[in-house]
């Protein structure tokens, strides 16, 4: 196999890392790389400047896309900012690529049917990058959701906060795609796994209402706040799903609640943990994932797509979900600026 990588950033560099743990000398590792930045980036997120990515990872590298394509990858990992994917895909399935899209599909609507009628026409595998999909706790929150342990749903709660500064200590937050427009930025994109795993579970809402915006001192150009109203259809009737996002909590929190007639459930991300309550005298039910590592998901998520590609099979999340995520996203920036409630039946959609 011939990989291509578009983006050898923080994520980048992470699937690279894992191709090699699970390929070793069978994959040829090639990159059109316009910074050429050569430091690498340790799993902990920390800089070794005293190595050489490409040396380290035996990567062959190209300053002219089309010169990278001329080389006839057979896949491509498109990790470049959010901002740039469509194009770049677009480009990669031309050439003939099967694809892996990093998060979120795109920054905007442009460009996303003409990928998709491509990637079918073609007969292409296209994936994009939700590892939160492949985590053990929220497989067993999904579990419960479907099996009426809950009775009849109520509503649901999500959060995620993380204070931005900490998120990639080796540069400066202001620099990074998260903290910047033009690179499709902004917590509602940059957190968009919570979206795509609601989604999951809850299907696509109706509307959409939203609060939130530039509302911290983080030196950034976009919102860095978010509470977002999901009216979703579950069981036939509508269900109320809250989600609230930000860049500035400290410590990190990530946890969703759901809420029903028999009991309540809880997912917490950090404690690796989901907790059933049924109503009454019962006692709480916790079950716990202490040795899982979160590095465990990048490589679950890409031997998912490398078996994809095998067997030329339909991912889990192929690019009409990653477009499903990307539409509630952008209806909850558009309720952002408007202050509006937003029909999801008025975005865009494949």
């Amino acid at each position: 196999m011939k990989a291509l990588f578009v983006g050898l950033g923080g994520i980048g560099q992470r699937h690279l890392r894992n191709l090699r743990t699970l390929l070793g000398t069978n994959v040829e590792v090639i990159a059109y790389r316009a910074r050429r930045l050569s430091h690498v980036i340790t799993p902990a997120l920390g800089i070794d400047r005293a190595a050489d990515v490409e040396s380290l990872y035996g990567v062959t590298a190209f300053t002219d896309l089309d010169e990278a394509l001329a080389q006839r990858p057979d896949v491509a990992f498109v990790t470049n900012p959010s901002s740039l994917h469509v194009e770049t895909a677009l480009a990669c399935a031309r050439a003939g690529c099967d694809l892996f899209i990093e998060k979120p599909l795109a920054a905007s609507t442009g460009g996303i049917d003409d990928l998709i009628a491509l990637v079918n026409e073609r007969g292409l595998v296209a994936m994009v990058g939700y590892q939160l999909r492949f985590h053990p706790a929220l497989e067993r929150f999904a579990a419960i959701m479907r099996d009426g342990s809950l009775g009849s749903l109520l509503s649901v709660r999500a959060t995620i906060g993380e204070y931005l500064p900490h998120w990639h200590r080796y540069e400066d937050y202001r620099e990074m795609y998260a903290a910047r427009a033009a690179l499709g930025g902004g917590v509602v994109l940059s957190q968009i796994h919570e979206l795509d795993y609601l989604y999951s579970l809850f299907g696509l809402p109706a509307t959409v209402f939203a609060l939130g915006g530039h509302w911290s001192t983080l030196e950034i150009d976009v919102e860095d706040t978010a509470s977002a109203l999901l009216a979703c259809s579950f069981s036939g009737r509508g269900l109320p799903v809250h989600l609230h996002q930000d860049f500035v909590q400290w410590p990190p929190t990530r946890n969703c609640e759901a809420i029903g007639d028999k009991g309540k459930a809880v997912l917490d991300f950090a404690a690796l943990s989901v907790t059933l309550q049924p109503y009454g005298d019962a006692p709480p039910i916790t079950e716990r994932w202490d040795a899982f590592e979160r590095n465990d998901l990048f490589v679950s998520e890409l031997s998912h797509f490398l078996d994809c590609v095998e067997h030329r099979s339909r991912p889990l999340v192929d690019l009409a979900e990653g477009f499903a995520s990307l539409r509630i996203a952008l209806a909850i920036k558009e309720s952002l600026t408007t202050g509006a409630a937003v029909a999801l039946s008025t975005t865009a959609h494949a």
